[in-house]
């Protein structure tokens, strides 16, 4: 019995769990843990780099087409060709797409906007393309037709027995109708944008001065960038976006990935490059890379912008972000050996479409900044044997934040906010570029992106705001809960026992996780 006795302490010393767990890290930390916490730093700062570089020659570029006016569009003579259609009254036909798919708030701003441009009304023809299953919306929006078509506008109300190919689906047979045939152009407008009456007389022109032209392209003007402090950030990066990315690629390129909205296409470059196609989510960009691979060109019209609403709720902000960051990872995959081989177009064309508009903008950005940010360079602190320099874990990342948020130069105070956010965000658009380059089993899923047009503007009684309460658990996020857990421990970590105050950083981005992770972001509606 007294054996018994003065062995019990051992055992349960032997197999104390903490200490097991100590040991274990001490043992594969330094042969295990430090060469390939290295590795991963290597290859994260050269990413950064590779980032760093493609967002200082776009700053050099833009500063050098706005300082000197050398915008493309700015070298037709605009005016001289509306004189010269308006004179010869040789009005092309145009076809006007509307696709939508359930829009409940927005359907009458848009179908208003569009039948109110300015155009020879038989020259014109707008298609609404409605997918919508809500057989009552469908009413309602077939009704709003007929409104406009008894004002004397030439609206064909066109829906589908299935959602086959989603929106590429809608308008590719769109293009089928046969009043089509006669059409030259046509003008695609999702179901939120709201365009300005002289739209038209602001783009067509380009088109007819320059058959080599197959899209004008537009930018965006948010309507509701005010709303809450998540659109506040979104402006700050879609701005980027429109402001530099466009224009860069427009000014030397010719090419940019179509936004499948507010733009305008030639059909016969459309359908030259092979129509429209469902293998990704990113329909848009995937017609844009063909019909510059067939050597069309396009032009960014930086001055005109459409009015649209950005996604206020989170939860339909991330379905549009992984659809925008899988799809492209995807069209990558797909279209990486047919764009080597092309013969039509330069070396240096294909260059900027595999390299900068692939590689680094859609998917070595969201890597450096979730993995280099939120996992690498925070466990360099609990692993003090890898060194990481300072001016590429400070520096590097401080310029390409400053590059990017000088174009929202309102919302540079909130500059702080949006790092976190952006940090938070490239968690989501991570994952969603690995599931589009492995084409795993979320690769093709899409959801439209819910719109609230004047939802907001309307006063919630407190019956609603106590059902927006009782969905808590619809808005858990469990990955970012567990990678706020992991920041929490190493700025812990980093107090006790580090000699730099990176835990600040550490504790703010864990706080950004942890606030997203339990939805306290965007607005809330009641179901």
């Amino acid at each position: 019995m007294r054996n018994i006795v003065l062995l019990e302490p051992e055992v349960n010393e032997a197999y104390d769990p903490l200490r097991s767990l100590i040991y274990a890290w001490d043992c594969i930390r330094v042969p295990i843990i430090v060469p390939l916490l290295r590795i991963a730093v290597y290859i994260c700062i050269a990413m950064s780099i590779m980032l760093f570089i493609e967002r200082v020659y776009m700053a050099i570029v833009i500063v050098f087409v706005k300082c000197l006016g050398k915008k493309r569009y700015t070298k037709y003579q605009l005016d001289s060709i509306k004189e010269d259609l308006e004179k010869n009254k040789n009005y092309p036909m145009l076809l006007v797409q509307i696709p939508m798919f359930n829009e409940k708030e927005v359907y009458k701003l848009s179908i208003g906007a569009v039948c109110g441009l300015s155009w020879p009304s038989d020259r014109l023809i707008v298609q609404v393309l409605d997918d919508s299953t809500n057989e009552v919306l469908r009413a309602l929006v077939e009704l709003e037709c007929r409104k406009w078509i008894e004002k004397g506008v030439n609206v064909k109300y066109e829906t589908r027995n299935n959602r086959n190919g989603y929106k590429a689906g809608a308008l590719r047979e769109g293009l089928k109708k046969h009043y089509v045939e006669d059409c030259e152009f046509v003008v695609i407008f999702d179901a939120d944008f709201q365009p300005e009456e002289d739209f038209l007389w602001r783009t067509i022109p380009y088109l007819l001065e320059n058959p080599e032209l197959a899209l004008v392209q537009a930018r965006w003007k948010f309507v509701n960038a005010d709303e809450c402090l998540m659109t506040r950030l979104q402006e700050m990066s879609l701005d980027y976006h429109f402001t530099v990315e466009q224009e860069v690629g427009s000014s030397t390129c010719s090419f940019f990935g179509f936004n499948g909205t507010a733009g305008v296409w030639r059909i016969r470059a459309l359908h030259d490059a092979g129509g429209w196609k469902d293998r990704t989510t990113v329909e848009d960009m995937d017609l844009a890379v063909r019909a510059s691979l067939k050597g069309w060109k396009f032009l960014f019209v930086g001055d005109l912008a459409v009015k649209n609403e950005l996604p206020s709720t989170f939860k339909a902000y991330r379905y549009q972000q992984h659809r925008w960051s899988c799809g492209p990872a995807n069209l990558f995959r797909k279209m990486f050996k047919e764009i080597i081989v092309c013969e039509r177009v330069s070396i240096w064309k294909k260059w900027h479409v595999i390299y900068a508009f692939f590689f680094v903008r859609k998917i070595i950005a969201h890597w450096v900044t979730f993995f280099f940010y939120c996992i690498i360079i925070p466990a360099t602190i609990l692993v003090p044997e890898v060194h990481l320099p300072r001016p590429l874990a400070i520096y590097l990342p401080a310029g390409i934040t400053i590059l990017n948020a000088a174009s929202t130069l309102r919302s540079m105070h909130l500059l702080v906010f949006w790092i976190l956010f952006e940090n938070v965000m490239s968690l989501h658009r991570s994952k969603a570029a690995i599931i589009g380059l492995l084409e795993a089993n979320r690769v093709n899923e899409w959801v439209v992106t819910e719109k609230l047009g004047n939802t907001m503007k309307q006063k919630y009684n407190a019956r609603a705001s106590k059902r927006s309460r009782s969905r808590i658990r619809e808005r858990i996020h469990i990955l970012e809960l567990i990678v706020g857990m992991y920041l929490l421990h190493c700025a812990i970590y980093n107090m006790l026992f580090g000699h730099n105050h990176f835990f600040i950083y550490l504790l703010l981005q864990a706080g950004a996780f942890f606030i997203i992770g339990v939805g306290y972001v965007g607005t809330f509606v009641p179901n």
